[in-house]
C-alpha cells in the first residue's frame, strides 16, 4: 500500500515536471527572435561604434534584447486608409468623443497653446487637432517598444530598411542624449513617439523644451508637445493668419488633369483660374496652390490647397489627413463656442 502510494506520488511529480518542462520549451519556442546574431544588426552596430562612439558590447547586448515582431511586419503590409473615400476616412478621426476631448485638452493647456501661437503663428485648433488625431490627446501613444519596432523594420523590412535604419540611429542618439534606457520608450508599430507621434529624426530635429525645464520631453510633457508640433509646422512653412484651403468649382472647361495630381503647390490660384477653376474665396491670384477632390457621401467637393494645407501634409503625406486635421480643428472651435 505504501509502495503503491509512493509510486503514484512519483508518477504525479514526474508528469508535472514533464508538463512544466513542456510549457517552458513551448514558451521559449514562442518567444520572438532577437537581433543579437543578425548580420545586418551587427553591421549597424559597427557603424554606430565608428560614427558615434557607442560601446560595441553595450550595443550588441541591446541588439540581443531587441525583438523581431511579426505583427509589425504584417501591419506594414496592410492596406492603409488609401482605399477609403473621404467621407469614410473622415469618420475615423472626427467624432464627438474626439471633438470633446479637444475642447478639454485646449482648456487644460490654454496657456501653452496661446504662447505657441504667439511664437510660431500656428493657431491652437491645429495643434490640438494634430495631437487629437495622433494619440487621442495622449491617451494612446502606442504599445510597441520603439527599439523592437525600429529594429524589426530596419533589419527585416527590406523595402524601407534604409529609412528605418536611419530612424534607429536617431533613436539611439536621442536616448543617449536624454539619458533614457532605449529599452523603455513605447510608440507606434512604425516607431513614432509621444503626444504628436514624432519619428526619432523629427524628435531630434523639431522637439523643443517649451516649458523651460531643460529637457524636450514629448513623451510625458504636453507643454513640450504643443510647442514641438507648432515648431514643426513653422519650420515647414506655416503662414501666420494664412488660409488652409478654400472651396473651388470646376468651370465648363476646367482642366481635370490637375485634380489630385500632386501634394506640391505647382500652380498659383491665378493659373488655376485660367485653366477653368473657380473660387469665390478671398485669396490672392499670386498664392501658390493646387486643386484636389474629396468624395463625400452625397457629393464631390473640389478645393484649392494653399501653403498651410501643404504644411500639414509635411506631417503626414496625405491630403485626406490634412483635411481631417483642418476639419477637426474647426469642429473643436465650434464646440468651444469660438477660439476665445
Amino acid at each position: 500500500m505504501v509502495a503503491n502510494s509512493m509510486g503514484a506520488v512519483i508518477l504525479k511529480w514526474t508528469t508535472a515536471l514533464l508538463m512544466g518542462l513542456g510549457f517552458t520549451l513551448a514558451a521559449c519556442a514562442a518567444e520572438d527572435p532577437n537581433y543579437g546574431e543578425n548580420a545586418a544588426a551587427k553591421a549597424f552596430v559597427e557603424q554606430m561604434v565608428k560614427k558615434h562612439g557607442f560601446d560595441r558590447d553595450d550595443l550588441m547586448d541591446l541588439m540581443g534584447s531587441a525583438r523581431k515582431k511579426e505583427s509589425i511586419l504584417k501591419a506594414m503590409q496592410r492596406p492603409a486608409e488609401k482605399a477609403l473615400e473621404w467621407h469614410q476616412y473622415r469618420k475615423l478621426f472626427i467624432s464627438n468623443r474626439r471633438i470633446q476631448g479637444g475642447v478639454t485638452f485646449w482648456e487644460e493647456n490654454e496657456k501653452a497653446l496661446r504662447e505657441a501661437e504667439e511664437k510660431y503663428g500656428v493657431p491652437p485648433e491645429m495643434v490640438v487637432a494634430i495631437i487629437g488625431i495622433e494619440t487621442g490627446y495622449g491617451r494612446n501613444m502606442g504599445s510597441y517598444r520603439v527599439l523592437d519596432a525600429l529594429s524589426t523594420l530596419a533589419f527585416d523590412y527590406p523595402r524601407r530598411s534604409k529609412f528605418f535604419s536611419k530612424e534607429l540611429e536617431n533613436f539611439l542618439l536621442l536616448t543617449r542624449d536624454q539619458e533614457v534606457d532605449p529599452r523603455e520608450p513605447k510608440g507606434s508599430y512604425a516607431g513614432a513617439m509621444g503626444y504628436g507621434q514624432f519619428m526619432p529624426s523629427s524628435y531630434r530635429g523639431y522637439a523643443i523644451d517649451f516649458d523651460g525645464d531643460g529637457k524636450a520631453d514629448i513623451w510625458n510633457n504636453p507643454t513640450d508637445a504643443i510647442g514641438s508640433v507648432a515648431n514643426y509646422f513653422k519650420r515647414h512653412g506655416w503662414v501666420r493668419d494664412g488660409l488652409v484651403a478654400v472651396l473651388a468649382e470646376k468651370g465648363p472647361k476646367a482642366d481635370m488633369s490637375l485634380v489630385n495630381k500632386s501634394l506640391k503647390l505647382r500652380w498659383t490660384v491665378g493659373e488655376l483660374k485660367k485653366r477653368g477653376w473657380i473660387t469665390h474665396a478671398p485669396v490672392k491670384d499670386s498664392a501658390k496652390a493646387n486643386v484636389f477632390k474629396l468624395v463625400g457621401e452625397d457629393d464631390i467637393q473640389y478645393w484649392f490647397a494653399l501653403q498651410n494645407f501643404y504644411t500639414i501634409t509635411r506631417y503626414n503625406h496625405s491630403r485626406r489627413y490634412a483635411m481631417a486635421a483642418y476639419d477637426l480643428g474647426q469642429e473643436i472651435i465650434s464646440a468651444r463656442g469660438g477660439k476665445d
